[in-house]
């Protein structure tokens, strides 16, 4: 059974998203578990750099928040690699995520077996190309499909 997703952006536009819950179970899960309790909704992509990454999920708006916990990294199991479109877990330091994620514009190969990859856009890459810091999620959902 396959895991997709969703991202609706207050401008305009849904990214849908296709996850990696093999590789990636327990992040997987989390991210799910907080998009489906509306943990994501009204928050912002707080940092936008152009050909490196969107982030978004902090609960503060400034990349310093989390939802009251942390996950580990499951980067022994993670075979995928930082590539255009593909969503991994920011982290402070190892084991240290928790609800911020990025999505990338470009490869970033120094990054692979460092952040858990879990996901990876399958439509909408042009809205995340339009984004700009403080642009709203305002509705985030995982469901399975089969």
């Amino acid at each position: 059974m396959a895991k997709k997703g969703k991202i609706t952006l207050e401008k305009g536009g849904e990214v849908l998203i296709d996850f990696f819950p093999e590789e990636a179970p327990n992040t997987v899960a989390n991210f799910e578990k907080l998009a489906n309790e509306g943990f994501y909704n009204g928050l912002t992509f707080h940092r936008v750099i152009p050909g490196f990454v969107a982030q978004g999920g902090c609960p503060n708006g400034t990349g310093t928040g989390g939802p009251g916990y942390t996950i580990k990294c499951e980067t022994a199991t993670n075979t995928s690699k930082h590539e255009r479109g593909t969503l991994a877990m920011a982290h402070a330091g190892r084991d240290t995520g928790g609800s911020q994620f990025y999505i990338c514009y470009q490869p970033q190969p120094h990054l692979d077996k460092q952040h858990t990859v879990f996901g990876k856009v399958s439509k909408g890459l042009e809205f995340v190309d339009a984004l700009k810091g403080g642009d709203k999620m305002t509705e985030v959902k995982v469901w399975d499909e089969q």
